[in-house]
């Protein structure tokens, strides 16, 4: 069994979690970037800035905290029923299409 890495509870009433295993992957495959910044991670999903509803998937949220002008942390999570996981995070410097969903 994996070890759970960090569990959030985000603004919109679900769990988000990710194991070491998967945070290993994504700061050494998806977005080395991200390597150390889990913090940055946990902080988007717990208090972010907008969170947006995927255009492609209805049960994936896009949470987006600022760093500086300009720039943001972008954690993407799939939500299944009051469970959640987190897809990958990286930085970005545009909010990406989709239905904004917090704040209301």
């Amino acid at each position: 069994m994996d070890h759970l890495f960090f569990e959030v509870l985000t603004p919109l009433s679900f769990c988000v979690r990710v194991t070491r295993t998967y945070w290993e992957f994504i700061v050494t495959v998806k977005h080395p970037v991200m390597a150390g910044r889990e913090g940055a991670v946990k902080e988007a999903l717990l208090s972010p800035d907008e969170v947006r509803r995927s255009k492609s998937d209805p049960n994936v949220y896009l949470f987006y905290k600022a760093e500086r002008k300009g720039r943001w942390i972008c954690a993407v999570a799939r939500r299944l029923d009051s469970d959640g996981f987190l897809i990958t995070a990286y930085p970005t410097d545009a909010i990406k299409e989709g239905v904004r969903i917090w704040p209301r």
